[in-house]
């Protein structure tokens, strides 16, 4: 990283900022599900007012593959700094809204309403965020440098997912108890728009990427790029990178994303317990992240992923069942926990820039990384599912099985797809 250029750097920073912000306002809407879900969607049942929140949450997942496209196109035809300057304002915004929104207590059913109108904006912009920046931060590095490149970028997700679980402590101490449903919440989504602003000011200051700049002076850009994606002969590429979206997003968000309402709602861990499980939990997965990233560069992107996944097999079920029951090591079976499982994306955004050329990388990586989003979005409430479904002493067992699911569904299009790591772009 120290040998890129300045330009080179506001680039990757820029872009790992707003996939920061993506993962804070994400973490945030999970850490606070066990506290808000009765203020949008009361229910004398709990489980089932957490259900209806997460569906909530997942609602912005799904709607990031048609943000994916608008943003896309837009960054294929008018620039990537043009798209990512859009999402991020958007994106920050959106996120700011959600502390004003009214509760059920005062406006009834239009509080949940306001509530997933809002996390359907978000999702649009959220969409958008991710291909435009990953594209134009692999297109401006050195191919030597793509893989660590590629993992510090990822790792922003989980960077943001730290972020939020500190913000998170701080505030479930300033605001003990009923403080926190009242206006606790509310602060932690009213911080989400500073590392927004934050990203939009190293935006405003980046290059265009230079391979875009030339393609676009030789009038070679693609007029439709959607259907040569989905229709065309980059078909095949699509799927194959679709279908491992869908197990790592599944995996990610059956483990890490879950973890605050295991560890609440099935062992009655208490809020602050929570927030530090989380610090470590996402630190662990910010720093796996950068280091499968590298790793890929030494071995390729298929197998630093693959080595990832089947050590996930072996250690998901025991160290759920460690982590549910509090023993003694508890932040040392959090940290492997969440450095194992959760990390095996770090070579993505290298990954799939490096399979589509430039006229329609924008949209194709986007879209691809984005329509995993579809099915694998809905790990946590599967997980959540499956465990509520079962005997107490099975609960780590349901998610332990879910993570491998995920791991499942990667590994085959990951086996089927071909090695890029010495491809030029």
């Amino acid at each position: 990283m120290l040998s890129l250029t300045v330009a080179q750097k506001k680039i990757a920073i820029g872009s790992f900022l707003g996939w920061s912000l993506d993962g804070y306002d994400i973490v945030l809407m999970l850490l606070v599900v066990p506290s808000i879900s009765q203020l949008f969607f009361p229910s004398k049942d709990p489980v089932f007012s957490i259900l209806a929140t997460f569906a909530s949450y997942t609602v912005t997942l799904i709607m990031r593959p048609i943000g994916s496209v608008i943003f896309g196109i837009y960054g294929d035809k008018f620039g990537r700094k043009k798209s990512m300057i859009i999402t991020i304002l958007g994106f920050s915004v959106a996120t700011f809204a959600v502390g004003l929104l009214p509760t059920y207590a005062l406006v009834g059913v239009l509080a949940p309403v306001l509530l997933i109108m809002v996390r359907l904006i978000q999702g649009i912009f959220a969409g958008g965020e991710w291909g435009s920046g990953a594209v134009l931060t692999i297109e401006s590095v050195p191919k030597q440098k793509r893989g660590l490149v590629s993992g510090f970028l990822q790792s922003g997700f989980s960077f943001g997912f730290f972020l939020a679980a500190v913000s998170f402590q701080i505030i479930t101490i300033a605001f003990p108890g009923q403080m926190f449903e009242e206006i606790g919440w509310r602060l932690l989504f009213f911080t989400g728009i500073i590392p927004g602003f934050v990203a939009l000011f190293v935006r405003m200051s980046m290059e265009e990427s230079p391979l875009w700049i030339r393609k676009n002076k030789e009038g070679g850009l693609e007029k439709t790029p959607l259907r040569s994606i989905i229709f065309g002969i980059h078909r095949k590429e699509f799927l194959l990178c679709a279908t491992i979206m869908t197990g790592l997003v599944y995996m990610y968000h059956g483990s890490i994303s879950i973890l605050p309402t295991y560890l609440g709602q099935f062992g009655n861990f208490q809020k602050e317990q929570v927030a530090l499980i989380m610090i470590y939990a996402t630190a662990s997965s910010w720093v796996g992240m950068i280091l499968t990233g590298w790793l890929s560069q030494k071995i390729g992107r298929k197998k630093s992923m693959l080595v990832f996944v089947f050590a996930s097999i072996l250690i998901s079920i025991p160290l759920a069942s460690a982590i549910l029951e509090n023993t003694y090591g508890l932040i040392l079976y959090v940290i492997i926990f969440a450095f194992v499982v959760s990390t095996a994306s770090g070579p993505i955004p290298a990954y799939f820039s490096e399979r589509f050329p430039t006229q329609i990388r924008n949209s194709a990586a986007g879209f691809s990384y984005n329509a995993g989003l579809i099915f694998g979005s809905w790990s946590p409430l599967i997980a959540l599912y499956l465990m509520s479904s079962v005997p107490k002493q099975m609960i780590p067992f349901a998610l332990g099985i879910n993570i491998i699911i995920g791991a499942i569904i990667l590994i085959i299009p990951t086996l089927l797809s071909r090695e890029t790591k010495e491809i030029d772009l």
